[in-house]
């Protein structure tokens, strides 16, 4: 057995490998359920399908998140299977989290029948170095079975540090035809909508140092602070910007970012009509709806974001790469502090770089005494004169770190497709808002050398509006009809429903006249017993010597003696 045991596992072992040198190629391609497929190739299959079958074959999702908060991005390599592998896909964050999830999906591939199409809303995401557990207290609902009405209700976030967030809504509905397949009205569409939103306190990627002092900042020589400073708050506190500790309040008073207002999401996929086609294509759409931001609400440099055009995200696929298209609209942004409008982010202009720096003694000569917050984008609250804007900062502030505003981030990928079936597959990312905290090079060389050479390129990564679509449709479009069961040998008509009797096959019913056959000779072989008794057979007896004990054993001559 011991010999026989490498055979045994060659084959399996064989399998495995293959497995594992296909999946780098497989993970380009849209994810389908497996088919269980039986051990022997001649065997038939696990299942077949009864009564007409859907011909249209679709593919699509689409996902939005209202607010994403990511720590150390693209720092955490990614684990897989396949010993160095990890090294060449994109880094991960540390932590991930994400409020206000709403999904929709549809796969005419997949083997079980609830996951045609599924329709998701969730109040909360969690991912801790790439992996994500599964979050309670979502709304799911599935198909098949179709569903003719949507499911609705209210969600709960979690309490946590990091984030604050309201009340929450979202509906879900799933729909799908045993007929038909993906040709309803709306295959999926879920949405999710929050009443506020406030994130980030505090930031603890920095390291917990104070401004000045044993084991703080070094200011270089001959360098000090303006009048009206007080350099008792900490780096993770951005200068005072921020509470440092506790819990994100509801009001969004000191966290970095909040939205006071409702904010809406919602994801759809369906088919639509391709010109001068019978057949569809598959659409994905993801759109926002969105009113008033606030970044460093409750402090002197408030600065206030009105989102003048929402963000919509679609992706169509028609099984062909001349007439798939991504249809992006991007969203308009004005930026505004004390009344007055700074900065405006649209196409044009994606991206806004907000430093925030340590006020040195020049802009106390010139203003007078300073409020205790540090200089964000130039803005300088005064004690007696108000917010102030500098032209040239050059000599008055000590950079620490940046403020990153962009918007968009269009991010699109399409490729032709053989698996599983022939087609072509499409797909785009955006985001309404982010806003990163990024480390400069001065506040790496101010710090003690250990906290300042660990600094990574981003400290942490807030994104509103986070959408994603994918569509992939079949060469020519989707087919909507159904199959037809094949008539009777003599031509008749088409069985309306299932056989009720099972086909006589040797497999399945040889084991019947068997067992009666067995079952008969049981009872003719307890008859014959009953029947024939046993006759006793005379013992066998041995005669005893006559002598005395010494005399020997002599056996008699005849066998019956």
């Amino acid at each position: 057995m011991q010999r026989r045991l490498p055979r045994a596992l060659a084959v399996p072992a064989t399998a495995a490998l293959l497995l594992l040198l296909a999946a780098p190629a497989g993970a380009q391609e849209i994810p389908t359920t497996p088919i269980p497929q039986p051990n022997n190739p001649s065997q038939p299959p696990a299942s077949a399908p009864i009564g007409p079958q859907p011909l249209g074959h679709a593919v699509g999702d689409a996902g939005t998140a209202l607010g994403v908060l990511r720590l150390l991005p693209n720092s955490v390599t990614t684990s897989t299977i396949l010993p160095g592998f990890g090294q060449t896909l994109p880094k991960q964050s540390a932590l991930e989290a994400g409020m206000g999830l709403s999904s929709a999906s549809a796969n005419s591939e997949a083997y079980l029948a609830y996951e045609k199409s599924i329709a998701q809303s969730s109040p909360f995401g969690l991912a801790v170095g790439g992996q994500a557990p599964q979050t309670p207290g979502s709304l799911v609902q599935t198909a098949l079975p179709d569903n003719p009405k949507e499911i609705s209700g209210g969600l709960n976030a979690p309490p946590n540090p990091l984030l604050n967030v309201g009340l929450l809504n979202g509906t879900a509905h799933a729909r799908w035809s045993e007929s038909l397949g993906p040709c309803v009205d709306t295959i999926a569409d879920a949405s999710t909508s929050v009443a506020s939103l406030s994130l980030l306190n505090v930031i603890p990627t920095l390291p917990q140092v104070p401004l000045l002092g044993s084991g703080g900042l070094k200011l270089p020589d001959g360098t000090q602070l303006a009048q009206g400073f007080d350099p008792k708050s900490g780096l993770q506190s951005l200068g005072g910007l921020l509470p440092g500790s506790g819990q994100t309040p509801a009001t969004g008073t000191g966290s970095l970012l909040s939205l006071p207002n409702t904010l809406s999401s919602r994801s759809q996929v369906k088919l639509v009509d391709i010109p001068g086609s019978k057949n569809k294509a598959v659409q994905s759409r993801s759109t926002l709806q969105a009113a008033d931001i606030n970044i460093l609400k409750g402090t002197p440099l408030e600065l206030n974001l009105k989102v003048a055009s929402q963000p919509t995200l679609t992706v169509t696929s028609t099984g062909d790469a001349k007439t798939s298209k991504v249809d992006y609209q991007a969203p308009v942004i004005t930026i505004a502090a004390g009344g007055k409008t700074l900065y405006t982010l649209d196409a044009a202009h994606p991206t806004k770089d907000i430093p925030i720096g340590l006020p040195l003694a020049p802009l106390s000569q010139q203003f007078g005494a300073l409020d205790n917050v540090p200089v964000v984008g130039g803005l300088v609250a005064t004690a007696t004169k108000g917010l102030q804007q500098l032209g040239d900062t050059t000599g008055k502030v000590l950079d620490l770190g940046v403020l990153r505003l962009s918007i968009a981030n269009l991010d699109q990928k399409q490729s032709e497709a053989t698996t599983p079936f022939k087609g072509y597959q499409i797909g785009a990312a955006a985001r309404l808002l982010d806003l990163q905290v990024l480390p400069t090079q001065k506040l790496k060389e101010l710090l003690p050398k250990q906290a300042g050479d660990n600094l990574p390129s981003s400290l942490a990564q807030l994104s509103l509006g986070e959408q994603i679509a994918r569509s992939y449709a079949p060469t020519g479009g989707v087919v909507c009809g159904s199959t037809t069961p094949p008539a009777p040998p003599q031509g008749g008509a088409a069985p309306a429903g299932p056989v009720k009797h099972l086909a006589y096959t040797n497999g399945a019913y040889d084991t019947v006249p068997l067992f009666w056959t067995g079952t008969a000779m049981l009872l003719l072989g307890v008859v014959m017993v009953a029947a024939f008794p046993n006759r006793r057979r005379p013992a066998l007896v041995l005669k005893r010597p006559t002598g005395g004990p010494d005399t020997p054993f002599k056996p008699s001559p005849h066998p019956r003696d």
